[in-house]
């Protein structure tokens, strides 16, 4: 009963003023590209105080997560939430903030390393407590075993091909 109380008030046909009730793979799909649309416009919001787009924010998170240890374009690629071609963009830019370091091997100047900063740790440990206090934030009309089911079937829905 709730849940049919909650879908109906908060249908995406409303929210995209539809008076055609989608069949329902179709309204999970639009429900979802619709949330990832709004999720992202809110992250954007929070990040743009720090002069930060979500993905270079991303990488420096993967760089952190190194623990020192430098990582090249391909494996900071893999390791991004979103998948973009232009990872050495990205990486140019972290540098004109001072908040990475490209090191070329000497042995293999095609081999190129990156690593974070001192600079780039301290303007992570001024971010993060912020985008912490939005993700309790923005999830917090969900209980844990809501927010927990959720990741369950968007693992589910991923692993479907």
């Amino acid at each position: 009963m709730y849940i049919q109380i909650l879908y109906k008030q908060f249908k995406i046909e409303k929210i995209i003023k539809t008076e055609v009730e989608l069949p329902l793979p179709k309204k999970t799909i639009i429900n979802l590209i619709y949330t990832e649309n709004w999720m992202m416009d809110k992250i954007n919001i929070e990040l743009k105080v720090f002069d930060i787009s979500v993905q270079q924010f991303n990488v420096l998170r993967i760089l952190k997560g190194q623990k020192g240890k430098p990582a090249n374009l391909s494996t900071i690629q893999e390791r991004m939430v979103t998948k973009m071609s232009n990872t050495t963009r990205l990486v140019d830019k972290l540098i004109a903030k001072g908040c990475v370091k490209r090191i070329v091997c000497e042995s293999n100047r095609r081999k190129v390393e990156i690593t974070i900063t001192q600079q780039g740790k301290a303007f992570l440990n001024k971010v993060n407590p912020v985008m912490a206090e939005f993700e309790n934030k923005i999830t917090a009309n969900l209980t844990k075993e809501d927010l927990t089911l959720l990741n369950i079937l968007l693992n589910k829905l991923r692993n479907s091909n």
